[in-house]
């Protein structure tokens, strides 16, 4: 869920974030066959037989309360993440001790993959509420997709995925204007919610406006200005903690090739 509230801006990162605390303090095991979100970490058309050896090695969820970083920036990688439930923004840090958030994670989607490449994570990833994931350790994928071409094209699918994501945010910083990135990024996050069952037209987030601003490549007053703009223009309202978008055809045209 995503509130969208109002802070300065240029604001530098916060210190401290601790790490993992658990709801309650314990990881516990499930069988994912059994599991109702198992597609979000392993394809669904495995074979029965094969289950039984994943739940013995991949399937123990751990649960990270809101605020808490699953990891940081530098830390070794050796597990992929499936959200179960809640939310995550990853984050890095600049040269100037500011932080940038990078992305927003939503139920579903598989969380670490920036870590493959150099085998440590290249950002940091805080719960924005009380969240649930089922780590995946890396080895035990990297033997599961040698074994079975089902899991290998799964993750290459996934690979995909987060290049063709990564290039769209490129192309967003690179070309739009301010209302257009703005717009697009609203766009993107009522698609991902529809995506998992959810309203496409009403939902909540836990980032501030500067969270917005940083990921968008925008000042927090940008941000304001932009979200004050299309509330004149009745294609958004924002309330506490939901942002509900009214014309999303308007939206679209905000966008402009963005969306």
């Amino acid at each position: 869920m995503i509130t969208v509230t109002s802070t300065g801006g240029n604001r530098t990162r916060p210190l401290g974030i601790p790490v993992v605390a658990e709801l309650p303090a314990r990881a516990q095991a499930v069988p994912c066959g059994d599991c109702a979100a198992r597609e979000a970490c392993l394809p669904a058309a495995l074979p029965p037989a094969q289950w039984g050896m994943i739940n013995q090695a991949v399937c123990v969820r751990q649960h990270v309360r809101r605020e808490y970083a699953l990891y940081r920036a530098g830390e070794d990688f050796n597990a992929l993440y499936a959200l179960r439930g809640g939310s995550f923004k990853s984050y890095v840090v600049g040269e100037d001790g500011r932080d940038q958030m990078t992305a927003i994670h939503l139920r579903g989607e598989i969380l670490g993959t920036e870590g493959i490449a150099a085998a440590r994570h290249t950002s940091t990833l805080v719960a924005l509420e009380d969240s649930e994931v089922c780590v995946i350790p890396f080895g035990v994928l990297r033997r599961l997709s040698a074994e079975y071409p089902t899991v290998q094209k799964w993750f290459h699918r996934l690979l995909g995925g987060q290049i063709v994501s990564n290039a769209g945010m490129i192309a967003l910083l690179g070309t739009g204007r301010a209302e257009e990135r703005l717009a697009a990024f609203l766009l993107n996050l009522s698609r991902r919610f529809a995506a998992r069952g959810y309203s496409p037209r009403e939902f909540s987030l836990n980032v501030t406006r500067h969270d917005i601003g940083s990921h968008l490549g925008l000042s927090t007053e940008t941000v304001s200005r932009a979200f004050s703009r299309f509330q004149r223009e009745g294609l958004v309202r924002v309330w506490k903690q939901r942002v509900q978008l009214i014309d999303i055809a308007g939206l679209k045209r905000s966008a402009g090739g963005l969306a």
